[in-house]
């Protein structure tokens, strides 16, 4: 297992076109054995771990560890204003104090941009995406984009935004705590950005690229992003790329009502006793570790929570209280 490493030896892949999708197979940075499991954890780097944060990176190494897989880490500082290096520095010394040990190397967006750049181009090759002039104030208040640009462009100057067309927009999915899924997309958001007017690739396009080079077989993560699932399916779909399972895990939810992030200030676990901190995690994800373990050491805690994780004790439930 790898720990603080170099993460630029990520894989380049060439694409190939088919009636407008990928199909020529793509090089993988991490080869995995056939029918193995790999999960994995990614942070955006704009401060801090945090508790929500933490129940996430260990719901998802649990997973892992109880199937005996892997579990890569991947940074996803792909948001240039708001991810810092330093706040990336400190995620993987606070994983490190955890002993949250990943696989291989860490894997940075912000080295990945050809990637992106290249589904991207694919994507336009195949009339599936446009440029959108719109501003994001005159679309504040419409959540389903009106397909304004999808004829021709209202200004001829730029910068603008790419837009994935919505053709095929039913999708459904089953996700592991959740049950089945179904989202018309066409109904839910219509044709949605993957590049912004900055320049920068949106969230929905680069996870999709990052988890399909990782190999990654289950995508868990918080309750919040579920209903970004069929986006990113549909992308999936598009540019021919295998989609792993999903398991939408709960999102913290402090005292007066708003999740725990770090756009709400939510205090960084930096000052928590890794063995502290594991035994109340594993207490919100309803693990019900014994009195006893809070005397233990992180290795003995993680030892104990790996051969008795439960993730069905989570069924549908959508967020915790913070303790």
């Amino acid at each position: 297992m790898h720990r603080l490493q170099d993460a630029g030896r990520t894989a380049r892949a060439a694409t190939g076109l088919t009636d407008g999708l990928l199909t020529r197979p793509v090089r993988r940075p991490f080869p995995r054995n056939p029918g193995s499991y790999r999960g994995r954890f990614a942070p955006s780097p704009t401060g801090a771990l945090h508790l929500g944060s933490l129940l996430t990176a260990v719901a998802s190494f649990l997973q892992a560890r109880s199937r005996r897989g892997e579990w890569v880490l991947r940074i996803d500082d792909i948001d240039r204003e708001r991810c810092t290096r330093s706040s990336a520095d400190a995620i993987l010394r606070t994983l490190e104090r955890f002993e949250l040990h990943w696989d291989g190397p860490v894997v940075y967006q912000s080295q990945r941009i050809d990637r992106y750049r290249a589904a991207l181009d694919s994507l336009r090759q195949a009339g599936l995406v446009y440029d959108c002039s719109c501003p994001r104030k005159v679309l504040a208040n419409k959540p389903i984009y009106p397909g304004t640009c999808g004829q021709g462009l209202r200004v001829e100057s730029g910068p603008f935004a790419a837009r994935l067309r919505i053709n095929d927009s039913s999708i459904r999915f089953d996700d592991c705590l959740h049950g089945p899924q179904f989202q018309d997309l066409r109904t839910s958001c219509g044709d949605f950005i993957i590049r912004r007017r900055d320049g920068s690739y949106a969230y929905h396009l680069a996870t999709v690229i990052d988890d399909a080079d990782a190999e990654v077989t289950e995508v868990v993560r918080g309750s919040d992003l579920l209903d970004s699932t069929p986006r990113q399916i549909y992308l999936q779909r598009l540019l021919r790329l295998p989609t792993p399972s999903y398991c939408h895990t709960p999102v913290v939810i402090a005292a007066d009502g708003r999740k725990i992030s770090k756009q709400n200030a939510a205090p960084a676990i930096d000052g928590l006793k890794p063995s502290d901190g594991l035994v109340t995690v594993l207490e919100m994800l309803r693990q019900h570790p014994p009195p006893s373990l809070k005397k233990a050491g992180v290795s003995e805690i993680l030892k104990w929570a790996v051969d008795r994780w439960d993730v069905s004790q989570l069924g549908g439930i959508t967020d915790l209280k913070e303790p």
